[in-house]
């Protein structure tokens, strides 16, 4: 059984950083791809970022140029790396493998 365990939310000043991490057990990990999302309260979840088995990354537009995903397959870890964070990026924050969900981690960008 896939799963998978986030960790690094919290609360951070506008213009702050964060790192966000998951790992995964029950599958091999190597050879599948990725996806962070985030949903808002009263906004759909959406697509912030994936990476494909090999390493190459995607962004949702609002990101590009602050966030940044990566992957670990030592490690059976995907990490988000947010930097110059807006209130706006405020949402519950998903890892998405295999069709499994985590369970979310909430970041709060405020001051």
């Amino acid at each position: 059984q896939v799963q998978l365990v986030e960790s690094g939310g919290g609360l951070v000043q506008p213009g702050g950083s964060l790192r966000l991490s998951c790992v995964v057990s029950g599958s091999i990990f190597s050879i599948y791809p990725m996806g962070w999302y985030r949903q808002a309260p009263g906004k759909q979840r959406e697509l912030v970022a994936g990476i494909s088995s090999s390493g190459s990354p995607n962004y949702a537009d609002s990101v590009k140029g602050r966030f940044t995903i990566s992957r670990d397959n030592a490690k059976n870890t995907v990490y988000l790396q947010m930097n110059s964070l807006k209130p706006e990026d405020t949402a519950v924050y998903y890892c998405y493998f295999r069709a499994t969900w985590g369970q979310g981690t909430q970041v709060t960008v405020s001051s």
